[in-house]
């Protein structure tokens, strides 16, 4: 499966600077550094970029415990990126505006390497509706605040909608995935993307806040009934970029709470850091299968 050209980018530019990447085509051989990646993974944190790759680095037997693993994007304060082998692992910040503008450069940046068969995943954290703690959701649709399987975004000052579906065999794969593992509880869901933390996912801790509690039990049982599992900001652009440029793609985002119990994180600072490392070993394992898998045609 090969990367879409148009109508991403002008083809007519003699050089594409990659500003938020400190990469550009002129100044790196994207090709020779990059053509190898079959595994993107992408996630808010820096350190938890770097995280999966020591992770992932260690479970395909490609390095040891005390390797170093330098940040491509160093010269840039915006991004972090590491790679081993075929895996590509980069941070995209916190929201939508923060993973868009990773995602241009990524894509031009795949595209460029001339990468083919890529699959991209989003790993990361969420608030569950109905769920236990700790509960891994694999995204079947991306849908916005009001359930729609939706991203809109205004171009030239009018309003653009594409379609956040995201790739379903690879979803049942992962949760079959989950199913192997059998170490924490895996299923498939709805994501609610949202544009804010506080008001936008009906939290009642925020600085302010317009609504009453019923008004937020009502809201979460509308989004489970809807089919929502849980909550973040990033899944509907990753989606419908991902989408329109050809991209296999999935999210796998950890419940931290369930919020038709509460809006605040309650659980002790260990209980959280091993909450977060279950997206990372699910993908893990589907990238060490997928390998595997290669390696025996």
């Amino acid at each position: 499966m090969e990367l879409k050209p148009f109508p991403f980018f002008s083809l007519s530019m003699k050089e594409d600077i990659l500003y938020h990447f400190n990469l550009g085509t002129s100044s790196h051989d994207l090709a020779a550094q990059f053509g190898d990646v079959k595994f993107v993974c992408v996630g808010g944190s820096p350190w938890r970029m770097k995280s999966f790759i020591k992770y992932i680095a260690g479970e395909l037997g490609l390095a040891g415990p005390d390797a170093e693993y330098p940040n491509i994007c160093e010269g840039t304060d915006r991004y972090a990126m590491y790679k081993v082998g075929p895996v590509l692992s980069v941070s995209h910040g916190m929201g939508i505006p923060s993973i868009s503008i990773m995602l241009h450069e990524l894509i031009k940046l795949l595209y460029h390497a001339r990468c083919t068969d890529v699959t991209v995943v989003r790993i990361g954290t969420s608030g569950g509706i109905g769920l236990q703690p700790g509960t891994v959701v694999v995204t079947k649709q991306s849908v916005d605040a009001t359930f729609l399987p939706r991203f809109e975004q205004v171009v030239l000052g009018k309003p653009v909608v594409r379609s956040t579906d995201l790739d379903g065999d690879l979803a049942e794969e992962l949760l079959q995935c989950g199913k192997e593992l059998a170490e924490f509880e895996t299923v498939i869901g709805n994501t609610m993307c949202t544009l804010d933390f506080y008001e936008g996912q009906a939290r009642l801790d925020g600085a302010f806040c317009s609504y009453t509690e019923e008004d937020k039990q009502n809201y979460l049982a509308e989004a489970y009934a809807a089919g929502v599992r849980n909550i973040e900001m990033e899944s509907s652009v990753f989606a419908a970029m991902c989408k329109l440029s050809n991209l296999r793609a999935a999210v796998v985002c950890v419940t931290l709470l369930d919020r038709q119990k509460g809006d605040q994180l309650t659980s002790s600072h260990d209980v959280l850091h091993s909450y977060q490392q279950r997206p990372q070993i699910l993908v893990g394992h589907y990238i060490k299968k997928k390998l595997s898998a290669s390696k025996k045609k």
